[in-house]
């Protein structure tokens, strides 16, 4: 059952390495009132019945997946940050994770001070601005790191994705430079980075979702 305590956020993690398992547990444990769970089907049990600020869940899990689990939390309404870890590394892979509802995803094996960072990104993201954003035909929304598309369908954004999106959203008739989003969203980062998360949530979405200003940013699409 979830610990007792008041003062740290609760992170639910789902995995079924004991050892692996114990190991993130010690060093999750400085920061969060952690609750592990083994199996997919335990995490569900736990994930509907508690309240949890952020849910750590391994792809790979004995009997119910981690993407099943992960769909099964996003079908009863509940919009906690989810951060997927697998072994599997394929952009395939990690499409369909996100696609099954998860926020972020960091493969294995991994360093546990880029996995407290996406964290606290996701975190971030989830204690957004709560209002609703019409950027063209789509609906962003920030405080579920999600856009939805003109026919509802729910597309999930990464911590990075929604920090940018909602930047850009943020004062849709500004073109933000390339320095200006670096500044703001990758610090210490290239303008490489700026248009790699550009380009992915295009590719999620729709190429009009971020139009490019020639030789000054970008900005979001307007409504049509």
């Amino acid at each position: 059952m979830p610990g007792l305590s008041d003062s740290l956020p609760r992170l639910l993690y789902v995995e079924d390495d004991a050892t692996i398992a114990a190991i993130a547990v010690e060093v999750l444990g400085e920061d969060y009132d952690v609750t592990h769970a083994s199996t997919g089907e335990q995490g569900l049990e736990l994930a509907l019945g508690h309240r949890f600020d952020v849910l750590v869940i391994d792809r790979r899990l004995p009997g119910m997946s981690g993407i099943d689990l992960v769909r099964a939390v996003r079908t009863a309404s509940i919009e906690t940050p989810v951060l997927m870890l697998t072994a599997l590394g394929s952009v395939d892979d990690r499409v369909q994770g996100l696609d099954g509802g998860a926020d972020d995803y960091l493969v294995k094996p991994f360093d546990f001070a880029e996995l407290q960072a996406r964290l606290r990104a996701l975190r971030r993201g989830s204690r957004g601005v709560s209002s609703r954003r019409e950027l063209g035909d789509w609906v962003f929304a920030p405080e579920t790191q999600a856009v939805f598309s003109p026919y509802g369908d729910r597309v999930a954004l990464t911590g990075a994705e929604t920090e940018l999106l909602e930047l850009l959203s943020s004062s849709p008739d500004h073109v933000f430079t390339r320095d200006e989003i670096l500044r703001a969203v990758f610090p210490g980062s290239t303008v490489t980075t700026v248009e790699t998360y550009v380009h992915y949530i295009r590719r999620k979405t729709t190429p009009e979702i971020i139009e490019t200003v020639r030789a000054r940013g970008y900005r979001c699409g307007r409504p049509r």
